[in-house]
Parts: structure tokens; sequence; C-alpha cells
């Protein structure tokens, strides 16, 4: 039997060797951090999103979230529009900016994950992978 303490301190290990990795890359090629760019990754699929929304598909507090669409917005790569259906709240979108800005760095984000993911693991390996994965992450505690 494979020892739980060692599976799971790989698992983390190649997780932070990953983002970092990712991280780097997005920062040298695009000055953009991963966080960033997941958000915005996030927002390009959505057509309304509110912070709240962006919060719970990543599992972060709303106060975070928020800190990171501020930053973005600083840089104008998101707005803030008013919520038609909720005062309360605004919708967030890329801005044509971000939006060039996400699509130029999705290319270097799915070159980093072939090289460190799809390159080591045959297609079979990959899809096993990600189906226990998904397993593990469906049984999970809540």
């Amino acid at each position: 039997m494979a020892d739980l303490k060692q599976v799971y301190r790989d698992l983390v290990q190649f997780e932070i060797e990953l983002w970092n990795a990712v991280d780097s890359r997005l920062q040298a090629a695009h000055g953009l951090p991963l966080t960033s760019f997941e958000v915005m990754r996030l927002l390009g699929q959505r057509s309304e999103c509110r912070v709240q929304d962006v919060a719970e598909a990543f599992g972060i507090t709303v106060g975070g979230t928020s800190k990171v669409v501020d930053r973005l917005e600083a840089s104008g790569y998101c707005r803030r529009r008013p919520n038609p259906n909720d005062r309360r709240s605004s919708l967030i979108e890329l801005t044509p900016e971000g939006r060039r800005l996400t699509d130029a760095a999705e290319k270097d984000f799915a070159a980093e994950l072939d090289l460190r993911i799809g390159s080591v693991l045959s297609g079979d390996e990959l899809e096993a992978f990600g189906a226990t994965l998904r397993t593990l992450r469906a049984a999970r505690p809540r």
C-alpha cells in the first residue's frame, strides 16, 4: 500500500513547483501573476460575473478576490459595471486590453503545462490522473 503521507508530500510539492513555474513564465513574458491570469481566464469564460462568483469558483474569500479585481481594474484589464439585478453588487468584465493579454498569456500557460505535464504523461496516464483528481475532489468532506 502506498504511503499516504508521501503521496501528500509529492502532490503538494508538485503543485508548488507547477504553480511557481507557470507564475514565473507568465510574469516574465507578460508581467502577469498567475493569480491575476486565473481570474482573467474566468472572466473571459463568463458573460456576467460578480466578485462573489469569482471567489466561489476558486474557493477563496470575497475580500481577497476583490483585491485581485481592484488590481486588474487599476491596470485597465477589467472593469466593473452596475449589476442591473442587484444594486449592491457590480458585474466584472474584461476590457479589450484584458482580453488581448489573457489570449497572449494563454499560449504561455498552455506551453508550460505541456512542458511539465503533457510531455511527461501519456494520454492514457493523463486521463487516469485527471480522473483520480476528480474522484478525490468529489469525495472531499464539506
